[in-house]
């Protein structure tokens, strides 16, 4: 008895040290910065391009990136954008950026106008999103909604790839190295002088009439072969249409009854139908097939919507 007393007493202290490890340690764990922490540290690049992936040129920008800011992130929105099409590179960038936090910089070089006269930006939102990008219009949605905080366009040699620029691949030469430095932490004001006036771009928008409404198909809703339109949803209701009318659209010169419905699955597969799709737009689709290669539409082109109860004249 007496050793088995002894034991437990001589035990007692190892015990009591053990539980202050345990708690001294566990209090530091909780001290240890959490993933979120830990990744908003890292700079984020969100990149764009029409370059399309057959050839090697969106792997040279994420290379000269890399050699500038090896921390950085890089994610893509796509790099199948239409070739030289201003206007569906500015509306991809308009959908994804509530999606990134302040601080992110938008990487974007779809660029016909490489070579010329044309500046190559920076610019800061009122957000405090930044953007490398030519000033072409493409930021325009964007700084409409969230505002411009500053503009500058990117004349600082140390912020390019060498004194030596090709007149054909900026977005190796100037764009990819200005973002991986100022991804890298560099001061927004030493990429150049400020811009007063910055291109804009002048989107069609959709006309209400007693009529319908006139809008034009803007884009494909890819790999699906959806038509998107410039129509808002909410026009619909104005025209006084409610889910489940056949609605009476015209496009290009051919007319055609559709269900107005929710999603694919209230069609039969094959059927088609008009819906309002995730952006708030209307869109035009089959259920599991190609509404553009079925009936062999291309954006852009007119579409017009009737208003429910006028009588239809397809033009």
């Amino acid at each position: 008895m007496r050793l088995r007393v002894s034991l437990v007493n001589g035990l007692a202290p190892v015990i009591v040290m053990a539980v202050t490890f345990c708690v001294s340690a566990c209090s530091r764990q909780t001290a240890l910065p959490t993933a979120t922490q830990a990744s908003a540290a890292r700079p984020i690049i969100v990149f764009m391009t029409d370059f399309g992936t057959a050839n090697d040129a969106v792997a040279i920008c994420r290379a000269v990136i890399y050699g500038i800011a090896p921390e950085v992130r890089i994610t893509d929105i796509t790099h199948q954008v239409t070739p030289y099409s201003i206007e569906e590179a500015s509306r991809f960038l308009y959908a994804v950026t509530p999606y990134y936090p302040a601080g992110t910089v938008f990487l974007v070089v779809v660029d016909p106008g490489v070579g010329t006269s044309r500046k190559a930006i920076a610019v800061k939102s009122r957000k405090g999103q930044y953007f490398i990008l030519p000033d072409n219009g493409v930021i325009t949605p964007v700084l409409d909604r969230d505002g411009l905080a500053e503009a500058r366009e990117i004349s600082n040699q140390h912020w390019m790839i060498g004194a030596t620029l090709s007149s054909t691949f900026h977005g190796r030469d100037i764009f990819s190295p200005a973002a991986a430095h100022l991804a890298a932490g560099w001061e927004f004001n030493l990429v150049g002088p400020p811009v007063q006036q910055l291109v804009r771009l002048s989107p069609k928008t959709a006309v209400l009439s007693q009529k319908g409404v006139e809008g034009e198909i803007i884009g494909l809703d890819d790999p699906f072969g959806s038509l998107v339109t410039n129509i808002p949803g909410d026009d619909l209701k104005g025209l006084g249409y409610n889910l489940g009318d056949k609605v009476f659209v015209q496009i290009g010169k051919k007319g055609v009854a559709l269900p107005f419905a929710k999603t694919f699955m209230e069609v039969a597969v094959g059927e088609s139908l008009l819906y309002v799709d995730s952006r708030g737009r209307v869109g035009i689709a089959v259920n599991q097939g190609s509404y553009s290669k079925k009936f062999n539409i291309m954006p852009p082109e007119k579409i017009f919507i009737s208003r429910k109860g006028v009588p239809v004249k397809f033009r």
